[in-house]
């Protein structure tokens, strides 16, 4: 495996993708099933690399348009919610919310037909950057949670974890008077709320009082190196690369693909709207993500 020292960065969310001109054109499911069906035929064992456009219709929101740019404000930085005690009212008052919609939510049928694929032995792992755990939901078996999963809550201080649940029902305990409160989901367990928090009191670590944070990569970490080279490992062994429901715009992802062109892997993005690996990309699909899977499974 090659030093990726020179490579390793935050998980950052400033990136954006160039302007152009040209609007992207959108492409049937048909003819985009079929393009991605040679595709696999060609290259027979892939890893697959989603994103979040893999779950929006199982209402979990993402985060960008079809250009890459912003929907709604950047999420939470690693530093903010790790130093400042407003941010974790904030971010723990506004999961009252949104944790239950991202709990709650079941796969839809991309996560169903890349499981598909497994079964069909043209994935040799799924590494999503996704932290909903729909992929397992669904009975994929090879899957690597590469900005974590947030149905976890560990312990910044200490060795204690738990379900996310547990400290949802701790936090709605220790503040009745947020359960009335109403609003939009927002992606990652998130929602719009937007009100007083400063009588917030967020759940602390019941073995040692530290500071409890769900078990993801938030913007501004780090992915684990392990993690990252273990899925590396993979993808270097595999045929191809297929990338689904991402624009790349976190190099976190992006890097996959860098890596694939350097290994002379073949590349195919299938997303609605643009991606970041456009330049880089063998076989580029505009399409919708459930139906274009299915169609290309029909041809399989």
């Amino acid at each position: 495996m090659p030093v990726l020292s020179h490579r390793t960065r935050p998980f950052s969310s400033s990136e954006r993708l160039p302007e152009t001109d040209d609007a992207p054109v959108r492409q049937e499911p048909e003819h985009a099933g079929g393009q991605l069906a040679e595709f696999i035929r060609r290259h027979p064992r892939l890893l697959i690399l989603t994103g979040a456009g893999v779950s929006t219709d199982s209402g979990i929101p993402d985060y960008r348009d079809g250009e890459g740019a912003w929907k709604r404000k950047q999420p939470v930085q690693h530093q903010a919610f790790m130093s400042s005690y407003e941010t974790r009212q904030r971010y723990w008052g506004r999961s009252l919310i949104g944790w239950p919609v991202m709990r709650n939510a079941s796969p839809n049928p991309s996560h169903h037909r890349i499981a598909d694929l497994e079964l069909l032995n043209h994935s040799s792992l799924v590494v999503t950057q996704n932290v909903d755990r729909l992929h397992q939901k669904a009975g994929t078996r090879a899957v690597t949670d590469l900005h974590g999963r947030a149905d976890e809550v560990v312990c910044m201080s200490c060795d204690y974890r738990c379900p996310r649940d547990e400290v949802h029902d701790r936090c709605a305990n220790l503040n009745p008077g947020f359960q009335h409160y109403r609003a939009e989901a927002a992606p990652d367990g998130d929602a719009d709320l937007e009100v007083d928090f400063s009588d917030f009191r967020p759940a602390g670590c019941p073995k040692c009082d530290g500071i409890l944070k769900p078990d993801v990569v938030f913007f501004g970490d780090y992915v684990p190196k392990q993690r990252v080279y273990a899925a590396l490992d993979v993808l270097k062994a595999s045929d191809g690369l297929l990338v689904i429901g991402s624009s790349l715009m976190v190099y976190s992802g992006f890097r996959f693909c860098r890596y694939a062109k350097e290994w002379h892997k073949p590349i195919a993005t299938l997303n609605l709207g643009r991606t970041r690996a456009e330049p880089l990309a063998d076989l580029k699909l505009n399409a919708r993500i459930g139906e274009t899977l299915e169609s290309a499974l029909s041809c399989l």
